[in-house]
């Protein structure tokens, strides 16, 4: 086989750009070019601003260079068919888990090239922003803040998440993590999936598994709502204005699927007549959120700017991901390779 050219096609600390080229067989070569990746606006990001433009020299020059390549770290465009740019692509490691749509957009069908997502890799931190919307909704921060600011003692009396059932639709990774932390709250996880064999539940940690005709069932006893769904054409409008008729009062509703999934103006509604507590919602359908969106001024609601999933250490999480994979692909081992993207189901 001719040697391997490897491609870093998003932003990458040079540290984890020399660590990649350590794994390397010696005849393969590494493409990282910093000077024409966009700036970045904070630690793992992948794209840049969204009016980032190379020149049209520092366009031809990257256009040679994916000419060349057999793997790549991430999209090197988002335009059109990846073999269209680079023939000899086998292989991209995307930094991202919900890339199905995406995919389906590139036209990239079964058997085109291998995709392996970053799926699990932002399980720990979306959990960590579910549990702190759960809290702050028990243990009242508003309220706090609000006494705090106005200089004001007075003593009250707070809920706890104990024995709260925390329902999760999307039992994947990170379904799996939010149930783990919900059982140390001693709440009560439950989940909605394709698969509910019992032997399923027991490998998720939940209580039950519903199935998709059992959805409001699982939602009229649900005191938290956890969306960690992808977006496909199953799962669009999953939350439609029944869904959200369902809901028990008080439930507590924290989105870190994708917006498509979800009724907005039926969300709104539950939230202005106080059925939906609290919710934290990371993703909308249109992003970023207009300013003239009123969810801006809904004080029961924690807006995240999609950035729940970001965290300092996902970089390196991204490259431990790669390198196994990288391992597998150089020996042959494609059966070990994690996360490969099932392009027909869109994840």
């Amino acid at each position: 086989m001719p040697p391997l050219r490897v491609m870093l096609a998003s932003p990458l600390e040079p540290t984890y750009a020399e660590v990649i080229k350590k794994q390397l067989p010696e005849d393969a070569e590494l493409i990282y070019e910093p000077s024409l990746y966009p700036t970045t606006r904070y630690v793992a990001d992948h794209h840049g601003p969204a009016d980032f433009r190379r020149t049209p020299e520092q366009e031809r020059q990257w256009r040679a260079l994916v000419e060349r390549i057999d793997i790549a770290v991430d999209f090197p465009y988002f335009d059109r068919h990846p073999r269209e740019y680079a023939p000899n692509l086998r292989w991209i490691q995307t930094t991202s888990s919900g890339v199905g749509q995406m995919v389906a957009r590139l036209g990239i069908k079964p058997g085109d090239l291998m995709i392996t997502t970053a799926s699990g890799i932002h399980a720990r931190p979306l959990t960590e922003f579910v549990f702190f919307v759960l809290l702050a909704a028990v243990k009242e921060y508003r309220r706090l803040a609000s006494e705090q600011q106005a200089h004001h003692w007075e003593r009250f009396c707070s809920d706890e998440l104990s024995g709260k059932t925390l329902a999760i639709i999307g039992p994947g990774k990170v379904g799996w993590e939010v149930a783990r932390i919900g059982r140390a709250f001693d709440m009560e996880p439950v989940a909605l999936g394709r698969d509910n064999r019992p032997e399923r539940a027991a490998e998720l940690g939940v209580n039950r598994l519903f199935d998709r005709g059992e959805l409001r069932e699982m939602l009229s006893i649900a005191d938290a709502l956890v969306i960690c769904a992808p977006h496909t054409p199953e799962t669009e409008n999953f939350m439609d204005r029944a869904a959200f008729d369902a809901l028990k009062p008080g439930v507590i509703l924290v989105n870190i699927g994708r917006g498509q999934l979800v009724d907005e103006d039926a969300m709104l509604d539950k939230l202005r007549d106080g059925t939906i507590l609290l919710a934290g919602l990371d993703v909308f359908r249109s992003e970023p959120l207009p300013a003239d969106s009123p969810f801006w001024d809904q004080l029961n609601v924690i807006i995240s700017p999609h950035s729940a999933s970001t965290s300092t250490r996902e970089n390196g999480r991204i490259v431990d991901l790669f390198i196994h994979n990288l391992s597998c692909f150089i020996d042959g081992r494609v059966d070990e390779m994690r996360n490969l993207l099932d392009v027909e189901r869109m994840y």
